[in-house]
């Protein structure tokens, strides 16, 4: 089901459907396809397009001052915040959502919270020994986090297993309320699951992509960062669909 729910999408994305529309201008001898195909690939590669729509995912929960977030019993850091492993005794490979690492630990420095939550990723495809959780919690001890604070969730895949393992977690600890950290665009479909899991919350989200200044002739330009941004938003898009029909 896992991987399914990562495999699907891509027939759904801007990758994937050019890819179609070509085999279809090959298969079927018409030009129209191939037209259509390179339309797809501009607007998707523009800045202007993957802006709105991280803009829009990320105007469902917009950021929130430190010394305005409500006490809770617990702080929970979503995971993805490592690339591939690193080796024994190197620098962990920290990727594009270190900001959530970073939240959870200046909301707990700032007292928000007595624990600090991590989640035990681990996707079953990628060549990782640790649960992504235990990486978290290592970062955290060195940053002067007493061992004793953290909680590493059991393993996980997805957004959804998060939110239930989450959901014992507070059943066994008997937590009332927790802050939810994540990326600002995966904050709706995050809060929507967590909700469902019955976990009540308090959004945090950080790492927010969209930029307030005014357009420019640059962001009408295809860019290749601007494709994966689009394919990001909507990956995330039909995920909170998915999650809403079948879940």
């Amino acid at each position: 089901m896992l991987f399914l729910h990562k495999l699907l999408p891509v027939f759904l994305l801007p990758v994937g459907i050019v890819l179609l529309l070509l085999i279809v201008a090959i298969w079927r001898r018409r030009r129209w396809p191939v037209f259509a195909a390179g339309a797809v690939l501009y607007l998707s590669s523009i800045n202007v397009v993957s802006q709105n729509l991280l803009g829009w995912l990320e105007s469902h929960y917009p950021s929130v001052p430190i010394n305005e977030v409500e006490p809770a019993d617990a702080i929970v850091v979503l995971g993805g915040i490592f690339g591939p492993p690193a080796k024994p005794g190197h620098l962990p490979n920290l990727g594009d959502a270190v900001d959530r690492l970073e939240g959870g630990i200046q909301l707990h420095q700032s007292g928000k919270a007595p624990i600090l939550v991590f989640t035990g990723g681990r996707i079953p495809w990628e060549n990782r020994t640790r649960l992504e959780g235990e990486d978290s919690r290592d970062v955290a001890i060195a940053r002067g986090i007493p061992a004793e604070r953290i909680v590493v969730t059991r393993e996980v895949g997805n957004t959804a297993d998060e939110a239930r393992a989450v959901a014992d977690l507070m059943r066994e600890k008997k937590w009332r309320r927790v802050i939810l950290i994540t990326t600002g665009w995966h904050m709706p479909r995050a809060a929507g699951l967590f909700q469902k899991a019955g976990v009540p919350i308090t959004p945090f989200p950080v790492d927010f992509s969209r930029n307030p200044n005014p357009l420019t002739l640059l962001d009408f330009l295809p860019k290749a960062e601007c494709l994966h941004d689009t394919e990001t938003a909507l990956r995330e898009i039909y995920g909170n669909v998915f999650y809403r029909l079948f879940r």
